[in-house]
């Protein structure tokens, strides 16, 4: 199995730096602890700063929380309406003409979301292997400063149905045969071990789990296809499933779905809202082992 076609590596980046077709982005968020019995399981806070302190030559810089999610949901993160985005993405010299390309720090996961937002508006971007973190493992070239930004752009989304589903979706799904919903939280949270910042402890019922974590080398970048396919068939995850992929914030749940994105298969969707609202609502059941 060869590289997923939505992957850029290290070395590839860095023979395309300066083509004036490329937009580059650092999508970094940082997930602060908050006091405990807040009402919020973390704070979303941009990465702006370690942005400054240094970032691939010519990046630009996006702000998941602050412009591209719901400002009125409960939950961070939430996809906001098609207006919001087009105009966002405009602002930061983004279409579908250009190389866009997508990395951040720690974790590949924030970029992940971004890719996974711009195909269900139907433009495809490239996510970088490792993130920063390889970049400057390697000791490849590092710019300081605030962004400088690219020439604003006409941002015009193709919406794509069924990227995104609500828990009423999710729970209609449960117990149906030709759906398998994909926790990709650690294994300690999907069975209800430890506590959970989300509200209660434990899993969609009847969900799998293929931890984020665990399609991650220790270099940041992603494993190999073939181990992921792997990972996801030991759990029932298999291309004439509909796949349902949830987490905590729908973020790491898109370090899933691009891997099964790159493996072929086609009915895929995330939980948005995930575990940030399933675990707070009463309602709705939960299992633990």
């Amino acid at each position: 199995m060869t590289q997923p076609t939505a992957l850029i590596t290290t070395a590839q980046l860095a023979a395309i730096l300066g083509d004036p077709a490329l937009r580059l982005y650092d999508c970094t968020t940082y997930n602060e602890p908050v006091p405990p019995g807040s009402d919020v399981p973390y704070r979303a806070v941009p990465g702006d700063k370690t942005f400054a302190e240094g970032h691939i030559p010519g990046a630009g810089f996006l702000d998941l929380q602050g412009e591209f999610s719901d400002a009125s949901a409960q939950q961070f993160f939430m996809m906001p309406g098609v207006p919001q985005l087009e105009a966002a993405f405009g602002r930061h010299g983004m279409d579908a003409t250009k190389t866009i390309v997508l990395y951040s720090i720690g974790t590949m996961m924030w970029s992940t979301r971004f890719w996974w937002m711009l195909r269900s508006l139907g433009v495809e971007a490239k996510v970088l292997d490792g993130g920063f973190d390889k970049w400057k493992a390697e000791a490849r070239p590092i710019e300081q400063g605030a962004p400088k930004g690219y020439p604003p752009a006409t941002f015009k989304a193709s919406p794509r149905a069924g990227f995104f589903v609500d828990k009423s979706t999710v729970l209609s799904r449960i117990g149906d045969a030709s759906t398998v919903t994909v926790n990709a939280l650690g294994p300690q949270f999907h069975r209800g071990l430890e506590p959970s910042r989300y509200g209660r402890p434990g899993r969609v019922p009847g969900s799998v789990n293929v931890s984020a974590a665990t399609l991650v080398n220790p270099d940041k970048t992603l494993t190999t296809l073939a181990d992921a396919e792997a990972r996801f068939a030991s759990q029932g995850v298999t291309r004439d499933k509909n796949v349902i992929c949830y987490c905590g914030g729908g973020i790491s749940a898109t370090i899933d779905l691009f891997l099964l994105t790159a493996l072929g298969y086609d009915n895929l969707t995330l939980y948005d809202a995930s575990m940030g609202e399933w675990a707070r609502d009463a309602n709705l059941p939960i299992e633990t082992d």
